[in-house]
C-alpha cells in the first residue's frame, strides 16, 4: 500500500462517526440538565401537581430524596391512556397547537411544558405513577432505568396522583458522587417545596422526612391576610410583623408582595425571593434593583427581607430559557428593574419613621432579669448603711416626707449619671404623637420619652442623621441647596492626589453646597457649606468625599454618588452624642421625626429609636 493510501486509511480511521442515540441515551442526557438534585425533581412533579389543579401537596422524602421522593396530590388524575404517555418524551397537556399546528412558546400560562420531567426521572431512577381521576379507576404505571412495564389497575384513595422515586440515578451511580450530604439535601428539598408555597398560598403543603414531619402549612384564604400568613409561616413570624405590602403597576407589569422594614435585615440575601408569573426564578436584576432600592437605609453589607410576585403578559417574558426553568428573560429588563426599584421605595415611603419589631424584642431579651438565687437575695443594698430600714412583717408604717428626702439624698450620693428630667408641664400630651413626649436625656446621648402606651429611647444622632439627610436629599433633588459662608474659610491638607480629585470636580461639588478650590499644592480651601450641614467637621467632609473619589471612575458623575456624599455630610453635620439638649429640641427632634420618611433607621440602617411598651416593662418586674 503506498503512503497516499496509508494517509488515507488512517485519516478514515480518525474520522468522528454520527450515531443516532437510544432513547434512553436521550433521556439520561436530559436528566443531567433537568434532575440535577433530588431538589430538582421535586420541583418538577410538585409543579405537575399545581398545573392539574391540586389544592393540597404532600411530600415524603428519605435520605435526602436518594432514596425516595414521594408527591402525592389531589388534582384532576389521570386515565389510563395519559399515564402512558405521561412517559413519552416531549409528551404534555400544557400545550395546545394553533389552527395552523403551531405552538407558542411565549404565552405559556403553566407551570411545566416542556413534557422532560417525568421520562428524565424514570431513565434514572426507579419511578411509579399511580393515579385517579373523577369517575374512573386507579391505575398504575412502572419505569426503571427507562424500561417502562405496562399499565396496571391501581389503588388510589379520591382522586389525583401519586408519583414515587426511588433510588434515584441508581442507573448513572456516577452522578451520586457528586450528591451532597443527606442534612444538606433535605434542607434544599425543604427550600425548593417553600419557594412554590409562597407563590401558592391556596394550596396547602406538607413534607416530611425520614418519617419526621418538617412542616405543614394549611391552604390560605384568598387575599393579602392570607399571602402574609403563608409568607410569615415560612419566613418566620418576624417577618410577618415587620413587611410592608407592596403593590405597584408600571407598563403593563404590576409587583406585589411584601418587604421587610430597612432595620429588619440580614447579612446574606438568602431571604430575597422573586415569583414571575407565580412562577420562582433565580435573577441577576432582582440583586441589583434592591439594592439600588435600599442603598440609603442600609450598609453595603447588610440585606433586607422580601418576596415580590411580578405578574406581566406571558408575552413579555420568556420562560423557556433554562431547562430547569429557574431562570426568565423580560422582554423590558429596564422597565422591570425600574418596577423593582420604584415599588419598592414607594413602600419604604409610607412606612415612614416605622422601625423593627424585632429591634424592642432584642432590646428586652437583654434585659431579662435573672431569677434570684439565696447569694443574690443575700447582697447588700444600693444604699449606704445607715439608710436601709427594716420592715415589721405585721405592719408596715408609710414613711414621712421627711423620709423619702433623706432617703432620696442618700440614693443620690452614691452616683451622679449624666441624665436630665425635664419638667412635665412642658412637655406635649403623650396621646397626641406616636413617638410621645420627651421626659428625659440619658448621659448626653439618648433621648427618653413617654408615649400613651409605653416608652421610646431616641439615639438623638442616628435620629438627626437621617432627618439632616433626607433634607439634603430633597433640597438637592430640587436644586435649591441653602448655603452658609464660613467666617473663616477652612484650609484642609491633602495627599496630592486626593487634592488633585476633588479639584477637578469643583463644579459637581458645588452643585451640592460645597464651594471649594485649589490652594497650593496638596491643601484646598472650603468657603461655602450647605447650610444644613451647621457647624460640623468640614475637614471630615472633605476627607470622606475625597477617598469616594478616589473609588469612582472618571467618567461617572458625582451626583450618581450622591447618596454616599449626603450620607458623609449628614453624619458630620448631625447632633453629636453628648451634646446636651433642652426639653424644646428634644420633642422638636420627635416631632420632625414623625413628620420624615425613613426616620426609623439612619443612614447605614441602625434603629434609630426603641420602642417598649408597657406591658413588656411590666413583664420585666413581674407585674403580668
Amino acid at each position: 500500500m503506498s503512503n497516499t493510501a496509508q494517509a488515507a486509511s488512517r485519516v478514515q480511521s480518525l474520522r468522528p462517526v454520527i450515531r443516532k442515540l437510544s432513547p434512553t441515551a436521550i433521556n439520561r442526557i436530559a436528566a443531567g440538565e433537568v434532575i440535577e438534585r433530588p431538589s430538582a425533581a421535586l420541583k418538577e412533579l410538585v409543579e405537575n401537581a399545581i398545573d392539574a389543579g391540586a389544592t393540597r401537596i404532600d411530600v415524603s422524602i428519605e435520605h435526602g430524596g436518594k432514596s425516595l421522593i414521594r408527591v402525592t396530590d389531589n388534582g384532576c388524575g389521570m386515565d389510563a391512556g395519559s399515564l402512558q404517555l405521561a412517559l413519552e418524551r416531549h409528551a404534555t397537556s400544557k400545550l395546545e397547537p394553533d389552527d395552523a399546528g403551531d405552538y407558542d412558546l411565549l404565552h405559556i400560562a403553566t407551570m411545566g411544558f416542556r413534557g422532560e420531567a417525568l421520562p428524565s426521572i424514570g431513565a434514572v431512577a426507579r419511578l411509579t405513577l399511580t393515579s385517579r381521576a373523577k369517575g374512573d379507576e386507579g391505575w398504575e404505571l412502572s419505569c426503571a432505568g427507562g424500561e417502562l412495564d405496562e399499565v396496571r389497575p391501581g389503588a388510589f384513595p379520591g382522586h389525583g396522583t401519586r408519583v414515587e422515586v426511588r433510588d434515584l440515578f441508581y442507573a448513572t451511580p456516577a452522578r451520586l458522587k457528586f450528591l451532597k450530604s443527606e442534612m444538606a439535601e433535605t434542607r434544599a428539598v425543604s427550600d425548593t417545596l417553600k419557594a412554590l408555597a409562597m407563590a401558592r398560598p391556596d394550596i396547602a403543603f406538607s413534607l416530611e422526612a425520614d418519617g419526621r414531619k418538617r412542616f405543614a402549612f394549611p391552604a390560605e384564604p384568598p387575599g393579602t391576610e392570607g399571602h402574609l400568613n403563608r409568607l410569615a409561616a415560612i419566613m418566620g413570624r418576624e417577618f410577618g410583623d415587620n413587611a410592608l405590602p407592596l403593590d405597584f403597576e408600571r407598563d403593563g407589569a404590576r409587583l406585589t408582595g411584601f418587604a421587610g422594614v430597612p432595620t429588619f435585615n440580614r447579612g446574606q440575601p438568602d431571604r430575597q425571593y422573586l415569583f414571575v408569573n407565580g412562577r420562582p426564578v433565580k435573577d441577576r436584576l432582582m440583586v441589583g434593583a434592591v439594592r439600588g432600592a435600599y442603598a440609603d437605609f442600609l450598609a453595603r453589607d447588610r440585606h433586607p427581607l422580601l418576596a415580590m410576585f411580578i405578574d406581566l403578559p406571558f408575552d413579555d417574558v420568556d420562560v423557556n430559557v433554562h431547562p430547569a426553568k429557574t431562570e426568565v428573560r423580560f422582554r423590558n429588563a429596564p422597565s422591570i428593574r425600574g418596577l423593582i426599584v420604584s415599588g419598592l421605595r414607594a413602600a419604604l415611603m409610607e412606612a415612614g419613621h416605622r422601625a423593627s419589631t424585632t429591634v424592642a424584642a432584642s432590646a428586652l431579651s437583654s434585659i431579662q432579669p435573672e431569677p434570684m438565687d439565696d447569694e443574690t437575695q443575700n447582697a447588700p443594698s444600693f444604699l449606704p448603711q445607715p439608710h436601709r430600714a427594716t420592715v415589721d412583717r405585721q405592719f408596715v408604717q408609710r414613711p414621712s416626707q421627711a423620709g423619702l428626702a433623706e432617703s432620696q439624698s442618700a440614693f443620690a450620693a452614691t452616683a451622679a449619671p449624666t441624665s436630665r428630667i425635664e419638667q412635665e408641664t412642658a412637655a406635649p400630651a403623650t396621646s397626641d404623637h406616636p413617638l410621645g413626649a420627651a421626659r428625659a436625656q440619658l448621659h448626653e446621648t439618648y433621648i427618653v420619652a413617654q408615649t400613651a402606651d409605653g416608652i421610646v429611647i431616641v439615639d438623638q444622632h442616628a435620629a438627626h442623621e437621617r432627618l439632616v439627610y433626607e433634607e439634603m436629599k430633597r433640597h438637592m433633588a430640587e436644586g435649591t441647596v441653602p448655603r452658609q459662608r464660613l467666617l473663616i474659610p477652612e484650609v484642609i491638607d491633602l495627599p496630592q492626589e486626593e487634592a488633585e480629585l476633588i479639584s477637578a470636580r469643583t463644579e459637581e461639588l458645588d452643585a451640592l453646597g460645597l464651594q471649594i478650590e485649589a490652594f497650593g499644592e496638596g491643601a484646598i480651601l472650603v468657603r461655602e457649606v450647605p447650610a444644613l450641614f451647621g457647624q460640623g467637621d468640614v475637614v471630615g467632609l472633605v476627607k470622606d468625599i475625597a477617598a469616594d473619589l478616589a473609588n469612582l471612575d472618571e467618567s461617572t458623575a458625582l451626583k450618581e454618588r450622591l447618596g454616599d456624599i449626603c450620607g458623609n455630610m449628614a453624619c458630620r453635620g448631625s447632633i453629636r452624642a453628648g451634646r446636651r439638649l433642652t426639653g424644646e429640641e428634644m420633642n422638636h427632634l420627635l416631632r420632625q421625626m414623625e413628620a420624615t420618611p425613613h426616620s426609623g433607621q439612619c443612614n447605614h440602617g441602625r434603629p434609630t429609636y426603641v420602642e417598649l411598651k408597657l406591658s413588656d416593662i411590666e413583664r420585666l418586674f413581674g407585674r403580668k
